[in-house]
């Protein structure tokens, strides 16, 4: 036993050995397997920092050669990320951001990165001022949000926490209206300011002192202040804010935050849908974005709208037509030279392949008073140039004057004449005369066409289609822009000598004024006579009917550019567009023509969309402007549904800023000549009153009381002139024609605040209308009037026409058998002769008994 015991003892001894070899064999096998592992990834790792650094190589040549390339700059800044590199990748960075704007993405990881390697005090300058640089390229809630935190750092500088403040202040002026994210930027702001009442609160038990309990005191105003404006901002989940302030407040919700309040939230939840419109759609969002600022647009807060064109520039940078209608309303509307230039400059920064966007950058420059210097320096950015070396000017004028101009400090020389088209031109405004020439040669090219390709049979039709594009058509207007140019200097040469003889003067003793080429004389000495208003007898109002540009107009412009004509009075109802008119109405049966507003009013379509809207769903508002962006004071709408014009028409006289608006159907008026608009019957009404003598300051509702005790008033219309000012005269209808002849009995006469008035039943007098020849009616004037006379039954009644103009005035109607009867003024006569009537039978045909 004993032996075998030693046996298995001896076994197992040497199977522990045996495991004990395995497992020292398993052991260095696993690490030499490790070893070649790491071996392997060295070489790997070697290989790809390699590659790494043969690629950051490649791009940096790349870009040495274009330097305007987008994706080399953003694989660069990922490599250099990726291997490390800092230095090199703050400069790749640097280089980026004078090119092109950044990405929220880009500036969020540079800064990020900037922060880290500048963790001292005395670097954050440096961080602050590329915070400045990222805020300026889009809006971007986070990097404002960034932005603010990283400055609480800092709170404990001299001046730190007035610094926070004016951050935080900032942020939420830029992205405070953003409906989706704005709501971060306030709870960041309270939150700082909390943090900041903590600090200022005595601790538990101990009194405070009278400066301790002001400091509080306007610590905590500062965060009732701060609620009550969020409150007053459409966000999305305002409830959440509301209850937070409930909770918060001691004293509760003050009763004039819940009015705003209120209207906050009935804006955001018009603008709820939009915004999950926005969040559900795919990228790049253009309709939605359009949508919105349609809007935005239509409601009119120039801050709203900001804000939506930021947000959707942010998302489609690379849209040039986005641009230019954001510019194009910053430089109609808002007019602001700072948010104008920057928006300008942004513009260009994101589509400088867009020349349109340049012009309109430069003219903002012009406009805003910006030095030779600065838009040398923008153009040149751009890879342009100003360049005058080869630059001449010519100055046009009435007499002979020397003038110098300057482009920056370079004087250009100015020259006597230069050639247009092989025409020559002097300073004088003279054309040699070489037209007859022009249009003899154009005639002949079109003779030798006829004859050498229209009637050439085997030529095909489509041959000759082309042919006559290519040149037969530039061919019929050649030469034609100085025949009108000629033509227009005839004319005027004549209207001039017509202004001399009318005032007596038949010769003109200066020599200048005897030659051809110096008409401009001719017409600045021939004395002007016009008709019109009062307030038009300027300098430049007499220039423009004369066909002249204006006072200050070179003729020479004037001649080779401009067709003036007499201006319009104002818009006619109907009538053809004018030449800026660049969009036509698709349906004039479902559009309207609005006319008499002010000049001066602002933002029309805005305003007209929000006025006409009750009416139905407007498809287009279109105010009409001038060349210089005036608005002409007349406006075309155009709905969706044929059905909305009645409803508009209804507002017709309907005051808009202290002026009525007139609204009529939108007729062409050279396909209907006989269109009238005048809406209100032109005969005699029995129902209805016509008072003069008002006073000015009398008002529609004191009209209506004055009238209401003599019967049921339906309508009070008083009349006014097209500016809005009362006239002195009245309308009033009455239920029936009783009611209206107890009116005139009892207030013919009366006195309304020291006026006296007079009163009488309607009855317009005819207009002078022309009357188609042969139609045997009496012109103008003669036409007689009812039997009541020109107002119906006023304080005279005499007749003033004598009594055979009234038998030969009468009107022949046709019967059914062919013939004519004769319903002559002569019967009502004589039945009136025959018959005498009394007073009680004039009573009794008053009162219509």
């Amino acid at each position: 036993m004993a032996a075998s015991g030693n046996a298995e003892l001896t076994q197992l001894q040497d199977m522990e050995e045996e495991d004990a070899g395995m497992e020292e064999r398993e052991m260095q096998s696993d690490e030499e397997d490790e070893e070649g592992m790491g071996e392997e990834n060295t070489d790997d790792s070697s290989e790809d920092e390699k590659e790494n650094e043969a690629e950051i190589q490649r791009l940096e040549e790349q870009l040495s050669i274009n330097a305007f390339d987008y994706n080399c700059h953003v694989d660069l800044i990922k490599l250099l990320k990726q291997e490390g590199e800092l230095l090199q990748l703050q400069k790749a960075r640097q280089k980026m951001s004078e090119l092109f704007p950044l990405t929220e993405e880009i500036w969020l990881d540079w800064l990020k990165d900037e922060i880290r390697l500048n963790e001292e005090q005395s670097n954050r300058e440096t961080v602050y001022e590329l915070f400045e640089r990222a805020v300026k390229d889009y809006i971007c809630p986070e990097i404002w949000l960034e932005y603010a935190q990283y400055s609480i750092g800092g709170m404990g500088s001299p001046g730190g926490i007035d610094k926070v403040r004016c951050i935080f202040e900032r942020a939420v002026t830029a992205v405070g209206l953003h409906m989706t994210k704005g709501q971060l930027v306030w709870e960041a702001y309270r939150e700082f300011e909390n943090a900041i009442l903590s600090t200022v609160q005595p601790p538990p038990g101990r009194i405070p002192s009278c400066e301790e309990q002001e400091m509080l005191n306007t610590q905590l105003e500062r965060i009732h202040k701060l609620f009550r404006r969020q409150l007053t901002v459409p966000l999305m989940d305002m409830e959440t804010t509301y209850e937070e302030y409930e909770d918060w407040s001691d004293q509760g919700v003050s009763e004039l935050v819940v009015p705003q309040y209120t209207k906050a939230m009935q804006e955001m939840e018009k603008r709820k849908s939009l915004e999950e419109s926005l969040l559900i759609a795919e990228p790049p969002k253009m309709s939605e974005y359009q949508t919105y600022i349609d809007f935005e647009r239509k409601e009119g807060d120039p801050a709203r709208i900001l804000i939506i064109f930021e947000r959707a520039l942010a998302e489609n940078c690379l849209v040039p037509d986005l641009w230019a209608k954001y510019t194009s309303y910053l430089d109609r509307q808002l007019k602001i030279k700072e948010v104008v230039l920057s928006a300008h400059e942004r513009a260009v920064r994101n589509c400088p392949w867009t020349m349109g966007l340049w012009k309109s950058y430069l003219q903002a420059l012009e406009r805003h008073g910006a030095d030779h210097q600065t838009v040398s320096v923008e153009c040149n950015a751009a890879g342009m140039k100003i360049s005058t070396s080869k630059s001449e000017a010519m100055v046009l004028d009435r007499k002979k004057v020397v003038c110098t101009l300057r482009v920056g400090d370079e004087v250009l020389p100015q020259v006597e004449e230069f050639k247009y088209l092989g025409v020559l031109f002097t300073s004088d405004g003279r054309i040699e005369r070489e037209i007859d020439r022009r249009i003899g040669a154009a005639a002949a090219v079109m003779r030798s066409l006829y004859r050498s390709v229209v009637v050439k049979k085997e030529l095909s039709r489509k041959a000759k289609r082309s042919i006559y594009r290519s040149i037969y058509v530039p061919t019929l207007t050649y030469g034609h822009e100085l025949w009108v140019m000629t033509e227009r200097t005839r004319s005027r040469i004549q209207a001039a000598e017509m202004s001399f003889l009318q005032c007596g003067i038949t010769q003109v003793t200066s020599a200048a004024a005897m030659s051809y080429s110096s008409f401009f004389y001719v017409i600045e000495q021939a004395p002007k006579r016009h008709k019109g208003n009062g307030d038009q007898t300027t300098e430049e109002y007499m220039e423009t009917e004369t066909g002249l540009v204006g006072k200050n107009g070179p003729p020479g412009y004037n001649l080779a550019q401009s067709d003036t004509k007499k201006p319009q009075r104002g818009p006619v109802v109907g009538a053809m567009r004018q030449n800026d008119d660049k969009q036509e109405l698709r349906n004039d049966k479902s559009s309207v023509f609005i006319s008499n507003l002010a000049y001066t009013l602002e933002e029309p379509e805005a305003k007209l969309r929000t006025l006409f809207e009750m009416c139905g769903s407007i498809e287009q508002v279109r105010p009409i402007f001038g060349n210089k962006g005036a608005f002409k004071g007349y406006c075309y709408i155009q709905f969706e549904s044929a059905s909305s014009v009645t409803e508009a028409l209804k507002l017709d006289r309907r005051e808009l800023e202290g002026r009525p608006m007139f609204v009529s159907p939108c007729v062409d008026k050279n396909k209907n000549p006989d269109f009238k608009v005048f809406k209100y019957n032109a005969s005699m009404e029995k129902h209805k009153i016509f008072i003069t003598g008002l006073p000015f300051s009398c008002t529609k509702e004191q009209l209506e009381e004055i009238c209401k005790k003599h019967g049921s008033v339906r309508e009070v219309r008083l009349v006014t002139y097209r500016s809005g000012k009362p006239k002195g005269l009245a309308y009033v209808e009455f239920a029936d024609d009783t009611q209206a002849s107890q009116a005139v009995l009892k207030m013919d006469g009366t006195e309304v605040e020291g006026n006296m008035i007079s009163v009488a039943i309607s009855n317009p007098p005819r207009r002078n209308t022309m009357e188609p020849p042969g139609s045997g009616k009496p012109m103008g004037n003669m036409m007689p009037r009812q039997v009541y006379g020109a107002r119906g039954k006023g304080r005279t009644q005499v007749s003033l026409l004598p009594r055979s103009l009234h038998r030969q005035t009468g009107s022949i109607t046709k019967v059914e058998n062919g013939g004519s009867t004769e319903s002559s003024s002569s019967s009502l006569n004589a039945a009136t002769e025959t018959k005498s009537l009394s007073n009680s039978d004039f009573a009794r045909m008053l009162l219509n008994k």
